[in-house]
């Protein structure tokens, strides 16, 4: 049996066996529907509620996320019960401000991780090393002083409790994840680079040497495309007033219509020379759409336009590098590749370049083609099929977690065996 490789997102989950040439056999929301008693209403009325059990790329609700595994590795994928195969997993980008995400998000693990004791010099001595080498900034550094048990055991303890998971309620008889970015690089044939990965509920930006995501370079900001399509349904309700339009149909129209300006001042100049497209919706209204599909994008570059005192993605990008040993710099800025759903947005790609010409880097990013055998819509699908070429390797030559692994070891073996 093939194995399956599984991409689970804030907004869609994609699942399918490992096919490196294909595009995943299933892409769903990464929703699920409960159906829950109503106190209120009495007579045992029952209610529908909507649960996500991805936000911003980790798993919040654990039971929801069986649930939702439970449908589409046995409805979907056609798994039946004691004939259960091999599992690989992409896993979201940890860097040191997730910390404050997991404690926002009250995930158990961090509730029952045990603090380091500071007063072991030991204790001390290591993590002063670890980060003094990697140059933190001393406001990150007093944060993990403090806490040092948020980023190490948040960080081991996810990976845990998805193995206990496919392990202990699945019965796999095997297990490997790895990190998103860098099966993105697999996915266009590289093993060093660095990935912009704008995803449903984040931006992660993440150079990889050698197949090793640098943490520590890394970045992280809590916007995504959902933070977008709340600016898109704002700029439509500006200039189409008298129109209630649902928010699944603006994340419908943003798809269909969002583009990017070839630079800043063509934003700018945008507004008497756009032509107006007139939409109908689902419900009989009618709206215009003219400028506002342009600030979608153009809040990639301007992040102001969002309220957000920082500088644009490409600035991101580069000022992530140079956090990397200056010899690698090269390297991952000729070798940067986009992901993620917003970046097959018209003109995203070519601005992006643009703009990253006229940057003040010595070397200036310059972004991967993928191969020509890879499917269509590479972005969207890059850590699915960098996991199905991975999937490929682990599996057959017994590099994986194991039910014999797991059942001597325990949880913790993901830590020895998957990288």
């Amino acid at each position: 049996m093939e194995a399956v490789v599984v991409d689970a997102g804030s907004k869609l989950l994609k699942a399918g066996i490992a096919l490196p040439d294909q595009s995943p056999s299933l892409v769903m929301p990464s929703k699920m529907k409960l159906e829950v008693e109503d106190g209120q209403m009495g007579d045992g009325a029952v209610v529908e509620e909507v649960v996500q059990p991805v936000v911003r790329g980790f798993v919040k609700d654990w039971d929801a996320m069986e649930d939702l595994l439970n449908y589409v590795l046995y409805s979907n994928i056609g798994w039946e019960i004691g004939d259960e195969g091999q599992i690989l997993f992409t896993e979201p980008l940890f860097t040191p401000k997730v910390i404050g995400f997991v404690v926002h998000l009250n995930v158990f693990i961090v509730l029952r991780c045990k603090p380091v004791d500071l007063a072991d010099n030991w204790s001390k001595l290591i993590l002063t090393h670890y980060f003094t080498c990697r140059n933190v900034k001393l406001r990150i550094f007093r944060v993990i002083c403090m806490f040092p048990h948020l980023l190490l055991c948040s960080l081991q303890a996810l990976r845990e409790q998805l193995a206990q998971l496919m392990f202990e309620k699945f019965n796999v008889s095997g297990f490997y994840d790895s990190e998103q970015a860098v099966l993105s690089l697999y996915a266009v044939g590289r093993i060093s680079g660095c990935t912009v990965d704008i995803g449903h509920g984040k931006i992660d930006i993440a150079p990889v040497c050698e197949g090793a995501v640098q943490h520590i370079a890394s970045k992280r900001f809590d916007i995504g495309g959902t933070d977008l399509t709340n600016l898109f349904a704002e700029e439509l309700k500006k200039s189409n007033s008298s129109v209630n339009i649902d928010i699944s149909d603006v994340e419908r129209l943003k798809e269909q219509y969002a583009c990017c300006a070839e630079d800043q001042m063509a934003f700018e100049a945008i507004g008497s020379s756009c032509r107006p497209e007139r939409h109908t919706l689902p419900d009989g209204q009618v709206i215009t759409i003219e400028k506002e599909r342009y600030i979608v994008g153009e809040a990639l570059f301007q992040p102001h336009i969002l309220g957000l005192e920082d500088y644009g993605i490409v600035h991101q990008l580069v000022t992530s590098v140079s956090n990397v040993t200056p010899e690698y710099h090269r390297q991952l800025l000729e070798n940067t590749m986009l992901c993620g759903g917003t970046a097959s947005m018209t003109g995203f790609e070519d601005r992006f370049q643009r703009e990253a010409n006229l940057s003040a880097s010595a070397i200036c990013p310059s972004l991967v083609k993928p191969p020509e055998y890879m499917p269509e819509n590479l972005a969207r699908y890059s850590a699915w099929l960098g996991g199905a070429i991975l999937a490929k390797v682990v599996f057959p030559q017994n590099q994986h977690v194991t039910k014999g692994d797991y059942d001597e070891t325990g949880p913790s073996i993901v830590h020895k065996k998957c990288f």
